[in-house]
């Protein structure tokens, strides 16, 4: 085995997958795509029904899998809300493992305008939550000041000193590895951060639906690797792995010893199913040493 494909492999041994509650009322049985005890968020998004995070939850459990709720801080009602909805995850699946952000609301829905403001009320240590992700922003966000973003990285931190629970980064998706790795050293230097990062890289997906979501969530410069390749219009159909987006970051982890970044998360923007299967060939080393994109999968993933 080659030291870089040990390298990859290594860096996306625990990579994590996501799913929407719509999306998994599709799939009958996630064993057929995904393996036993892989973790899978469950977005929230807004104006969706918790009960559908919590039945989402339920199935991803009993189906093998290791469930992880997101928690919108500007679609939370109240704190009773927050509470009530806390208790029934506990009551039906027992979740140890949430991430919580903002939330892409204008107007909040009721007291609660941060993450940081659903932290500070202790609930989820009260219902047992052990590990949680806190939304960051390597490109920015058009939603929040970027005074405001460095603020809230110091006070995520100061937060885990305070707290139980394991806290981490978990970042947007995004395309380039250079503004992720300027950002992480960045936030390490001035704002103190000390927090684990999970890196949300790009599943399967054409350049042109890869463009589109870019466009929705507010990616920055790493966007550029997208609309380069865009210029050339037979190119907008082609499907795109990040292949040297995750061996730029692999290579940089291991370069610096003091870099935060931990490990991936696989935002399936095309679909659960062909990303799952390109991030299980990744780790199961089906894969070689590719000069143009990095690495080349060497197994056939439909």
């Amino acid at each position: 085995m080659s030291a870089q494909k040990e390298l990859i492999q290594e860096f996306m041994k625990t990579c994590t997958v996501e799913v929407t509650p719509g999306g998994a009322a599709k799939v009958d049985d996630f064993r057929e795509m995904l393996r036993e005890g892989t973790t899978v968020y469950v977005t929230f998004l807004p104006g969706s029904d918790f009960a559908d995070t919590v039945k989402t939850v339920r199935k991803l459990r009993d189906q093998g899998m290791n469930p992880v709720p997101h928690f919108a801080a500007r679609s939370i009602p109240s704190k009773d809300f927050l509470e009530e909805n806390l208790k029934m995850l506990q009551a039906e699946v027992e979740v140890e493992h949430a991430l919580l952000i903002g939330g892409a609301v204008d107007k909040p829905l009721g007291e609660f305008h941060s993450s940081m403001q659903v932290l500070q009320t202790g609930l989820f240590e009260k219902y047992g939550i052990k590990k949680c992700g806190l939304a960051s922003h390597p490109e920015g966000t058009p939603d929040i000041p970027e005074a405001d973003v460095a603020q809230a990285i110091r006070d995520k931190n100061s937060y885990q000193k305070e707290t139980d629970m394991q806290l981490y980064l978990a970042t947007q998706f995004c395309f380039e590895s250079k503004p992720i790795l300027e950002w992480e050293k960045r936030i390490r230097e001035e704002d103190g951060n000390e927090l684990p990062i999970h890196i949300g890289i790009p599943g399967l997906a054409t350049i042109k639906t890869l463009i589109k979501h870019a466009q929705h969530c507010g990616v920055g410069p790493s966007m550029r690797v997208l609309t380069r390749q865009a210029a050339n219009i037979a190119k907008l159909m082609t499907v795109r792995q990040p292949n040297n987006l995750v061996l730029e970051l692999a290579e940089a982890c291991k370069a610096d010893s003091d870099i935060k970044i931990s490990q991936c998360h696989l935002y399936p923007l095309g679909g659960l199913k062909k990303s799952a299967a390109w991030l299980y060939a990744v780790q199961d080393g089906n894969f070689e040493d590719h000069k143009k994109d990095g690495f080349k999968l060497t197994v056939d993933i439909g």
